[in-house]
């Protein structure tokens, strides 16, 4: 693949943690292309996140559940090896979902919050999904998938983990598992088997990344020509 993502170029904007605090930024930032990364608390999501961007992007909080905010970053693309001259794109660290010890007013918050992210933000977003591949599909990851299936986000899904696999067994429950969510969660547009820990899956994941970009920036450029195309 000849475009990778630039490695150490995410830059921290800022950390959003109400409501008004995210349409300030979203009515600065309406066709903002991007990806999200959503999971539940300890699904290793901040530790992806650095495997894919480099480095300390994102912190890894060692109290699971109590990272509230919405984090947002710019990073820029690669074309062979050399920084490519496009519009810098979005990474946006989401808050995770299903840690029991939180405050209501906490969890309160985060359904407020998550539910104008989701219901406001721009379609090309990229959702990119967590699961622990060791405990997949479990209570609070299809409680997340009833949240957001009102607002059909294009979406990646990760079982991260996938080097504590340790037998064929064990995978093969996952590889059953794909069909099944992919029936009834029909937005999911592909599964990867990852581990930030062992690098498994990650040139897979960047490429899907990186498809999506590049297919949202063809079809503006489609729309400037004709603006009567569908979206």
């Amino acid at each position: 693949m000849s475009y990778t993502i630039r490695p150490q170029s995410a830059q921290f904007l800022m950390g959003i943690s109400d409501v008004a605090q995210f349409e300030e930024w979203l009515s600065k930032n309406q066709d903002a292309i991007g990806v999200s990364f959503v999971g539940r608390s300890n699904v290793g999501k901040s530790s992806m996140i650095n495997a894919l961007f480099g480095g300390k992007t994102a912190r890894v909080s060692k109290t699971p559940g109590r990272t509230r905010e919405i984090n947002i970053f710019e990073f820029e693309l690669n074309f062979n090896g050399k920084k490519c001259d496009m519009p810098k794109f979005f990474l946006i660290d989401l808050p995770g979902y299903g840690f029991a010890d939180v405050s209501k007013e906490m969890s309160k918050n985060w359904n407020e919050l998550m539910g104008a992210f989701f219901a406001e933000v721009s379609e090309s977003m990229l959702l990119l999904n967590l699961q622990d591949a060791r405990h997949p599909d479990q209570d609070a990851d299809r409680q997340f998938y009833d949240f957001i299936k009102r607002y059909t986000r294009k979406t990646v899904l990760v079982f991260n983990k996938i080097d504590k696999l340790k037998t064929q067994k064990e995978r093969n429950v996952l590889e059953k598992l794909k069909p099944i969510l992919s029936k009834d969660y029909k937005w999911i547009r592909q599964m990867y088997f990852g581990s930030a820990h062992s690098k498994i899956g990650i040139p897979q994941i960047e490429e899907a990344i990186i498809t999506h970009f590049l297919e949202e920036l063809e079809m503006r450029k489609a729309h400037e020509v004709d603006p009567n195309l569908p979206s």
